[in-house]
């Protein structure tokens, strides 16, 4: 960091990797503590990812297996975590806010470190989007269906989705493993790693094909169910 000299306080890469892994599973760990320490507060009725999709598809739901319970607890809690980078942009940028305006020495770091978290947010998000249906779906045939053929075209469609995640897997590998032997930094006066990056975006790709595997699964134990009321 000795050619960052003259810049004020620079944050050093180490601490900003480390405080990112670190910090969401403290503010975890407190939450599930406080919802223990005051159990008479919780709300009994508390929404699902069944109940949102019930909402917005009024298709019933299939509760999956020990599988798909597994993947969905993996991209509830993987949600859960990047949401909790958001305090960290809030608090880095009033930092920014009160050096800049209040001493007049503008940092070289908080942008950069701000982009690159909601970037990195963005790209790990896709698996807890598509467990509570969150994602844009163009229903102009779907809705016009019945309940099964539904059921039937999400499983149709789900081919086109596991091509997309495939090689979004594969080309977001490539990426990170050149990253990582080039140990590619941003061309930004921080200078901070980017393989990091990269490497989100191959665990954000891996974290929605196993999504897209669960709702498969549930789409197909629900096309089955249904098949077997009618007959």
């Amino acid at each position: 960091m000795s050619d960052l000299q003259g810049f004020g306080f620079v944050l050093p890469h180490w601490l900003y990797w480390g405080w990112l892994a670190v910090m969401p599973l403290v503010m975890m760990y407190m939450a599930r503590r406080e919802a223990q320490r005051r159990p008479q507060q919780a709300i009994p009725d508390e929404e699902t990812a069944l109940d949102i999709l019930a909402e917005e598809d009024p298709v019933q739901q299939d509760n999956g297996n020990r599988v798909t319970r597994v993947i969905d607890w993996i991209s509830d809690k993987s949600g859960v975590f990047v949401a909790f980078w958001t305090v960290n942009a809030v608090v880095i940028y009033f930092y920014e806010v009160v050096m800049r305006y209040l001493f007049n020495m503008p940092t070289i770091w908080v942008h950069e470190a701000s982009y690159l978290l909601f970037g990195m947010q963005y790209l790990l998000a896709g698996g807890f989007a598509m467990l509570y249906g969150a994602h844009v779906r163009v229903d102009i045939i779907y809705v016009k269906l019945p309940p099964r053929g539904r059921v039937g075209m999400d499983i149709f469609t789900s081919i086109f989705f596991f091509i997309f995640a495939l090689a979004l897997c594969a080309t977001s590998w490539h990426f990170f493993t050149d990253s990582y032997q080039m140990g590619e930094v941003t061309m930004e006066t921080w200078g901070i790693q980017h393989w990091p990056v990269k490497m989100m975006m191959f665990l954000g790709s891996a974290l929605i094909l196993m999504a897209g595997v669960s709702k498969l699964i549930k789409d197909l134990r629900l096309f089955i169910k249904m098949g077997e009321a009618q007959s």
